[in-house]
């Protein structure tokens, strides 16, 4: 649950990214060998994983034999598998065409225009070569099971067993439309290693969850580990601090995308989808803030609401854009308060009244108390707040104390 927000906004903010043109799912994996020497070095090995992924798919769609265009795409780091084990590999969306180098648009329709075998073998390259040189400048650190690899021949050993193995990138079919492209990227972007609705049980040793059974085209199975080892496998899944997981290349990098992606549109004639929720303030946006040509000092006051949750919904409602009373706005105003802004945590309200310096605060609730409508509302709201009835508004809401601030030094 605590992704479905930003889930849900990024999304919304890709839909301006998305053309009507084909996509590919294209999974990047590596041999489980080199799992241990991975989470050993998960900062580096994991960047590594994405310079292949990006150089691979630059390299492959720029030549004239396959694309010979600059494509879009975004990558995004999974490290977990079905079982919660470590499997380290990179999801990348990718746009099946893109803009040569005289502005022009080229694709190659619905099917995947990149070799399997020559993507396999790039890729495996690119990421073992760079793995040769972080080992050969001394960059990387050994634990666990990793150590042995400090000796040159264990490594050496390593690295001839990765190049015989065949690294077989899995692409998915092409999507249909471009709202299933966003759909689609909800899916992959967001996701963590176990949501709540596989976990079937748990008692005080074990924890069973459902799990995908590849081994038999993908069915679900009961899957049973100790608590212990459960949580074990979960915190192998926390990537390192400020770790950027969803990574956008090509036409979709940040400096050029506007650019390239409205060139893109007027080639294809296709729309622009916009954005729903771009000037949307939640709690993890941030809330605008008016600016005015008058000085402004600001008031800061706290109330309890009652602890019941239909009265606090009623609460909600009645301050609501399409509920609240117009004369209690109109009062509000006519006082001279600039802006009036009530937060709720729980019970708890928080209010933050922005006035004109010159506002003297018990006038001003003196006299608004005498306007129409605002001793009935006040009543009304008493049976909500933890307030006696008939006590006006500026009796319930209790002053704040500034104990911090941004001093000017």
């Amino acid at each position: 649950m605590c992704q479905a927000l930003p889930k849900e906004m990024w999304m919304d903010k890709r839909r301006e990214d998305v053309l009507d043109a084909p996509y590919f799912h294209v999974v990047f994996t590596v041999p489980q060998e080199l799992n241990p020497l991975i989470y050993s070095n998960q900062q580096l090995l994991y960047d590594t994983l994405y310079h292949s992924v990006s150089a691979t798919i630059n390299e492959l769609t720029a030549d004239t034999k396959h694309l010979g265009a600059k494509v879009g795409y975004i990558c995004v780091l999974h490290t977990w598998g079905s079982e919660i084990n470590y499997h380290p590999h990179i999801h990348a969306i990718l746009l099946g065409g893109g803009l040569t180098a005289k502005n022009q648009w080229r694709d190659k329709g619905k099917e995947f225009f990149l070799p399997v075998k020559v993507l396999s073998k790039l890729f495996q390259g690119k990421y073992l070569d760079e793995l040769k040189i972080l080992w050969e400048e001394n960059k990387l650190q050994f634990h666990g099971s990793s150590v042995k690899y400090l000796n040159h021949y264990a490594f050496k050993e390593l690295l001839n067993t990765c190049y015989e193995k065949d690294w077989i990138p899995h692409c998915k079919k092409t999507f249909n439309g471009a709202q299933s492209v966003i759909n689609y990227l909800g899916k992959y972007t967001h996701r963590i290693a176990i949501s709540n609705h596989r976990i079937i049980r748990m008692d005080e040793n074990t924890v069973t969850y459902y799990v995908k059974d590849y081994r038999e085209k993908g069915k679900w199975k009961e899957f049973t580990i100790s608590g212990v080892e459960f949580i074990r496998r979960f915190l192998m899944h926390v990537p390192p601090k400020r770790f950027v997981r969803i990574r956008h290349y090509g036409l979709l990098c940040t400096r050029s995308k506007t650019k390239h992606l409205a060139l893109c549109r007027n080639l294809l004639g296709c729309k622009q989808y916009l954005s729903r929720l771009k000037d949307m303030e939640t709690p993890q946006t941030g809330y605008q803030v008016k600016t005015y040509n008058v000085p402004v000092k600001r008031y800061c006051q706290t109330l309890d609401l009652r602890d019941s949750p239909e009265l606090i919904a009623e609460y909600r409602k009645r301050h609501s854009q399409a509920e609240v009373w117009p004369e209690i706005l109109a009062g509000i105003r006519e006082v001279g308060i600039l802006e009036m802004e009530i937060y709720i945590l729980g019970t708890r309200l928080f209010m933050i009244v922005e006035t004109p310096v010159d506002f003297d605060w018990d006038t001003a609730m003196a006299r608004l108390n005498t306007l129409p409508r605002q001793q009935e509302w006040e009543e009304y709201m008493s049976i909500l707040q933890q307030a006696a009835p008939g006590m006006s508004s500026a009796e319930k809401w209790i002053p704040m104390e500034r104990m911090f601030h941004l001093y000017n030094t």
